[in-house]
């Protein structure tokens, strides 16, 4: 199943209801996620997948179906006044961005706008056309009708198009016009700030828990819990500052090794416990066991294996990898285990499997809840839980466009920083026939007149050391060698200039010309800090790889984590405990019925009965005891790891996100304000 790939037809079509009438938009399939029907989210297809160019065509057939939608029907005023809000210049489009503005004064909740922009349009530009069906689905969300374009269309014909509640006075200023940064307003605190941080659930809810499955755009009970009461238990159960001491979890790619029909990849795996080789296998075995040890405790699954895997799907691979090591080796529980250890520190896991004997004995056999702990947990228990299973499936779709979306930005990025266009190349073999000036380096080489120093971080003495703090991953690594096997732009951009001062070393005149020295210096300057800023892209989209982008998809990883949490707790925390309780019932009925009737040996059959009514009561006894540790780990893994880590994490990735690009937009600012400085004195005459 891991080796199909995605599906790449389309993605929706214009018979259902909430369906769209555009065939390009892959984020609109709004209530399945990429992980249902076994969809390979490690697929051999780059992801995300290139986002193409929108064409002329494809625009024109866009207004053209929206135009029918419209028809001919007479649009409120307000539809134009919120149109010429973001077009004052008459140019007939405004920007996803702009949409979203004005969505948002709308006062309908996130999700609903995010579905109505990605119905309307898949282009980075939203004409008149779809504008006005984004504000007439708004005015159907608003009256809780169907959010759908069949809809709109349905109202167009009868010529009742809805008008919509948007507060356009609050409409908030386009980011592009803001100079400078506003100071901080202190804000008041949220109505639900009185809820005590460390219970995210409360104790009752105002409305029963929906399945995964269910409409997000349809159930308000998504959009939080309802006032109750405070959880039984307070504190976040970890250390204090605990995200700041996590154990790191290294795994890179050692190479390939076997024979063709049995060729396998070793990882070396790096943590502060010892640096071992491991195989695919190994990581599996020690899971299965992880598995049976601990069903009912809170870890992400493996990456997938696949027969001939490319080199996108293995970088994906050790990615995932080192995320649910790096997970599993910093859970206040699993971290403890033996086999965990041995295959972090025994230099052969496989040679010591076939001398050791692994027990893989339930963890409910050998612990016990004690008393303090058992009234600790919760009355509502399975009231949080269902409560939690009913934001899972959404969250699970939602953080996968997350990191599709993060992920095709920083690809644009790189795509800047680093790789020249098809069509670049395409036109210069085309029209310069020119043997190429150079070959691809992985950095510009050095200049003779090097570039005016520039500040950088505190603990940074070079550009190299610049390099080395951010492109490194949090685990350590880098991202394969996508970046470094072509070259940028700006670089080439650079040995070009460099050429062309080669080519004017002497001028015409045979003599010292000032002019020509001037220009020419100022040129190598450009040169010299083009390829600084290449270089500084470079690293940022190293960074962006290792640190923004992973962090996003360990939080997309612990939500599917959830998921089959809740699955093993379905399957495996069934017992026999009802129906032993019958059969003591009919036992202790029998045993009445033989001292009745007082037929001989009788007295064996009483004994036989007896002794089986005290097995299936001891029975009974283990598994009640099982039912509480059972919930005592569900509460555990809920209350301690999943609120700790789908908040304070999410917090230290947005945190360094936003430090990081703020260090790097002062890097790229020094770049070329000491560029600015270096050519002020270049000649005119």
């Amino acid at each position: 199943m891991f080796n199909s790939p995605r599906q790449s037809g389309q993605r929706y079509n214009s018979n259902g209801l909430g369906s769209s009438f555009v065939d390009e938009n892959p984020l609109a399939a709004s209530t399945a996620s990429v992980y249902d029907n076994f969809t390979d989210p490690w697929s051999n297809h780059p992801s995300p997948s290139q986002t193409p160019a929108p064409t002329a065509a494809a625009s024109g057939t866009a207004n053209a179906v929206f135009n029918n939608v419209i028809a001919d029907a007479t649009v409120p005023a307000v539809y134009y006044r919120s149109f010429e809000a973001l077009d004052p210049d008459g140019n007939q489009e405004v920007s996803v961005n702009g949409l979203t503005r004005v969505l948002q004064t709308s006062a309908l909740p996130a999700s609903t706008i995010n579905k109505i922009v990605n119905l309307v349009s898949s282009r980075p530009r939203v004409s008149k056309l779809e504008f006005f069906v984004a504000l007439a689905l708004v005015a159907l969300a608003q009256a809780g009708k169907d959010v759908s374009v069949e809809q709109v269309a349905a109202l167009s014909s009868q010529n009742d198009l809805p008008e919509p509640s948007l507060d356009l006075a609050s409409l908030p200023p386009t980011m592009s016009t803001i100079t400078a940064t506003p100071p901080a307003v202190p804000r008041s605190p949220p109505a639900y700030s009185s809820m005590p941080s460390e219970d995210p659930w409360n104790s009752k809810f105002s409305q029963p828990p929906v399945s995964p499955s269910a409409d997000p755009f349809a159930n308000p009970i998504l959009a939080g819990p309802s006032t109750g009461g405070a959880s039984a238990i307070s504190g976040s159960g970890m250390p204090p500052n605990w995200w700041k001491h996590l154990e790191p979890a290294h795994v890179s790619v050692l190479g390939q090794q076997g024979f063709i029909l049995a060729r396998y990849t070793v990882y070396q795996v790096v943590t502060n416990r010892a640096s071992v080789t491991r195989r695919y296998s190994e990581f599996s075995f020690l899971w299965d066991c992880l598995y049976k040890r601990y069903p009912f405790r809170l870890f992400p699954a493996l990456p997938p294996k696949r027969i001939g895997p490319d080199e996108y799907f293995l970088e994906q691979r050790r990615r995932g990898l080192a995320r649910s090591l790096a997970f599993v080796i910093n859970h206040p529980i699993l971290k403890e285990d033996g086999l965990l250890n041995t295959f972090l520190t025994v230099p052969s896991f496989e040679q010591w499997r076939k001398q050791a004997s692994v027990s893989l004995e339930e963890e409910s056999s050998t612990k016990r809840v004690d008393r303090i702990e058992e009234m600790s947990i919760p009355s509502d228990l399975e009231d949080k839980l269902l409560f939690v299973r009913g934001k899972v499936g959404p969250l699970i779709q939602h953080y996968q466009q997350i990191s599709l979306l993060a992920e095709r930005i920083i690809k644009r990025r790189e795509a800047a920083a680093v790789r020249s266009s098809p069509f670049q190349a395409t036109f210069r073999r085309t029209h310069f026939a020119f043997p190429s000036l150079s070959t691809s380096i992985s950095s510009a080489p050095n200049t003779p007149h090097p570039a005016p120093s520039v500040p950088l971080p505190d603990n940074a003495s070079s550009v190299s050391d610049v390099r080395s703090m951010s492109s490194s991953s949090m685990f350590g690594l880098t991202f394969g060698n996508t970046i470094t096997t072509e070259q940028s732009d700006l670089a080439r951009l650079s040995n070009t200039l460099r050429v062309v001062n080669e080519i004017n070393g002497a001028c015409w005149r045979g003599e010292a010309c000032e002019l020509d020295n001037g220009v020419r210096l100022g040129l190598e300057q450009v040169a010299a800090h083009a390829s600084r800023h290449s270089e500084l892209a470079e690293v940022r989209v190293r960074a962006l790889m290792d640190t923004t982008l992973e962090g996003i998809k360990r939080q997309r990883d612990l939500y599917i984590a959830l998921r089959d949490l809740f699955i093993r707790h379905d399957r495996l925390s069934i017992d026999t405990v009802e129906r032993l309780k019958k059969r003591i019932e009919t036992n202790s009925a029998k045993i009445e019925t033989i001292k009745n009737a007082g037929k001989d040996g009788w007295q064996d059959q009483v004994e036989s009965l007896l002794t089986s009514i005290e097995k299936d009561q001891a029975s009974i006894q283990r598994m009640m005891q099982r039912r509480v540790f059972i919930r005592a780990c569900m509460w555990h893994e809920l209350r301690v790891i999943l609120h700790n880590r789908e908040n304070t994490l999410l917090t230290e990735v947005v945190k360094n996100f936003a430090r990081e690009e703020r260090d790097f937009v002062e890097l790229v600012v020094n770049n070329w304000t000491a560029l600015g400085e270096a050519v002020e004195s270049m000649p005119f005459e």
